[in-house]
């Protein structure tokens, strides 16, 4: 899929895009070509600009992981998102495919992440503790296989990892995380967490921008996506 068909918003300020699994949002100690290079080249190409094209990096998406990402296009909106998605202005959804039922089909988790910088990985402990950082979202099972479930995800901090090192906690593994205990890896390398959608007041225009993102297309992620438009 071209990087044009995963555009799901654009104007002056923003440009708002579909991740795939494995795209860098930004560059890394790997030096692989990220989502802001090619975005940075739609731009250069789409409105023949000369020299280095601007784009700016408000939030970030884990490497494995799909879904909503939202770039500025200028120093302006990139301070204000700065601000916006630091606080608690941004409402953020997140689907995840998991292994296991949670006791309770719906509820709020509370942890405290330790991140290891070592392993690139975080802990969630029930308690607080020296470097332990709130975390808190709410879930809820909106969707069920023969071997799996889908979660809605409302994330409330945004720590490292933090869906993937709190549903670890408690016994649930998302499809495909190796990292935090799947057995097997998806075909794609990805893991079955998405950004599903987001809510924000355009930090120039000041109108409600409400976005949804697909997931990708595998016989799992199509099913689930059916079965919540049905």
């Amino acid at each position: 899929m071209s990087l044009q068909d995963r555009i799901l918003y654009e104007d002056n300020h923003l440009i708002v895009v579909n991740k795939l699994c494995g795209e860098l949002v930004q560059g890394d100690q790997t030096g692989d070509e990220t989502l802001a290079d090619l975005v940075k080249e739609y731009l250069r190409i789409t409105y023949q600009k000369k020299g280095n094209v601007y784009l700016g990096i408000p939030h970030r998406l884990d490497r494995p992981t799909s879904g909503i990402v939202v770039y500025a296009k200028t120093e302006k909106a990139l301070i204000r998102l700065n601000e916006m998605f630091k606080g608690s202005s941004v409402k953020k959804k997140y689907w995840a495919i998991v292994d296991t039922i949670p006791n309770a089909t719906e509820g709020t988790l509370v942890h405290y992440i330790i991140r290891d910088t070592r392993t690139n990985k975080s802990v969630a402990l029930p308690i607080e503790r020296k470097g332990g950082k709130l975390a808190k979202l709410d879930y809820r099972v909106i969707a069920a296989s023969t071997n799996y479930y889908l979660l809605e995800i409302d994330l409330h901090t945004g720590r490292h990892h933090q869906i993937r090192a709190q549903f670890a906690a408690i016994g649930l593994h998302i499809k495909g995380d190796l990292k935090y205990g799947f057995p097997r890896s998806n075909p794609d390398g990805g893991i079955c967490l998405h950004a599903r959608s987001i809510s924000f007041t355009h930090p120039v225009k000041k109108e409600e921008i409400n976005l949804i993102a697909d997931p990708p297309h595998d016989a799992l992620w199509d099913a689930f996506v059916a079965q919540n438009h049905s």
